[in-house]
């Protein structure tokens, strides 16, 4: 795996933040584990306290906001423009403002937050992807042919949704799918082994070791060495080869949904407000779209298959001070486990990637030992010239 592969992996996993692939770990109950957690924590976190300001150089718009939104907020400009991080930065050198791109993008951002703030009482309705749509530089004409109407709502589409079942309905189903309440509390670990395929077409062996109810942790083997995906309830983490990443509290309700082993049983209490509406079509199956939604929270997205009940699709949002930062997990190839079904394939895709974890052995209720559910220490410091 060369190095810009390595790199991407850590900068997908840091974005997809923990999507069950690179999927995570949920570190500690025991009173030991947790205790250790939170030395983790403390240990590497000191730049959460701090402003951007303070811990990066040369900032000059988003220097207010906290140090551990600014990767974020890069991920959101990278996703909406479809560029790396060196279209605006010089590599190596990230506070030097050597490149026009980077100069503009000041001024964009300044733009930005005057037409929210002028016209839209301040809330976040314009942001970089509203103009880019994921191209550097915004189209100003109009394609031929481009039909920008969106359709006028069939007869048919109307009668569905007049005949839409209630959300909370839909999660019932989706519980009683998987196997019911009884069965999923039943299981208390679960061990997965299978391959990870994506990030350069290059197929590498996973291990996810999972413990009731939140512990998680995956597990990629990579030639260079392993990368790792965490969380432990309150802290999560994601590492490659010489760089840990404890993850701020957005990146963390993102994995707390992939540790929950209890999910289909929980998922009805997470938002206080559910709508539904038809869904697109995944893979042939029709499907109910349910849609969590809380103030001041992204929402979250459930794609259910009309006829099995089961969760096709999940898309949830991680937010960062430019906008919302999307994942979308696609689940397939779901079997019997002990008497729950669980999917034994997934699809992680989020704006320039997409890989795909395919179960093969799966193991439930054997001993996983809380010893690997505890952070690692944070990267020693170079040493000084």
């Amino acid at each position: 795996m060369n190095r810009t592969v390595c790199k991407r992996l850590f900068v997908s996993t840091l974005f997809v933040v923990v999507a069950l692939v690179v999927v995570a770990a949920r570190a500690q109950n025991s009173p030991q584990a947790a205790t250790s957690a939170a030395g983790a924590g403390q240990n590497s976190a000191p730049s959460a306290a701090k402003t951007a300001s303070q811990q990066f150089k040369n900032m000059q718009i988003l220097k207010d906001v906290p140090a551990d939104q600014i990767i974020p907020a890069m991920q959101f400009i990278s996703a909406s423009l479809g560029v790396e991080c060196e279209y605006c930065h010089v590599e190596k050198a990230f506070d030097k403002d050597d490149k026009k791109p980077k100069v503009t993008a000041r001024k964009m951002m300044e733009m930005m937050f005057n037409i929210n703030r002028e016209n839209f009482e301040d809330h976040r309705e314009v942001t970089c992807f509203t103009c880019h749509q994921g191209g550097a530089h915004p189209a100003s004409i109009p394609a031929v042919g481009l039909q920008e109407r969106l359709p006028e709502m069939t007869k048919d589409a109307a009668s569905s949704e007049a005949a839409k079942p209630w959300a909370e309905s839909l999660l019932d189903k989706y519980l009683a799918a998987v196997g019911g309440a009884g069965a999923v509390k039943r299981v208390t670990s679960r061990v997965e082994k299978g391959s990870l395929t994506g990030l350069g077409d290059q197929t590498v062996a996973i291990e996810i070791f999972a413990k009731a109810p939140d512990k998680r942790i995956s597990v990629v083997h990579m030639k260079e060495g392993e990368s790792v995906t965490a969380y432990n309830g309150k802290v999560g983490w994601l590492s490659v080869p010489r760089r840990v990443h404890m993850m701020n509290a957005a990146e963390s309700a993102g994995a707390c949904l992939d540790a929950d082993m209890e999910f289909a049983m929980h998922v009805k209490t997470l938002y206080p407000k559910w709508t539904t509406m038809p869904g697109e079509k995944i893979d042939d199956h029709e499907t109910w779209l349910v849609v969590g939604r809380k103030e001041g929270t992204p929402p979250l997205k459930l794609y259910f298959d009309q006829n099995s009940n089961l969760l096709l699709r999940m898309v949830r949002y991680t937010d960062s001070p430019l906008g919302y930062n999307p994942t979308q997990i696609d689940y397939a190839d779901y079997r019997d486990a002990g008497g729950v079904k669980i999917p034994y394939r997934w699809t992680i895709s989020r704006p320039g990637n997409k890989f795909t974890v395919q179960v093969e052995q799966v193991e439930q209720n054997v001993p996983v030992d809380d010893a690997k559910f505890v952070p690692p220490p944070p990267p020693a410091a170079p040493p000084a010239h």
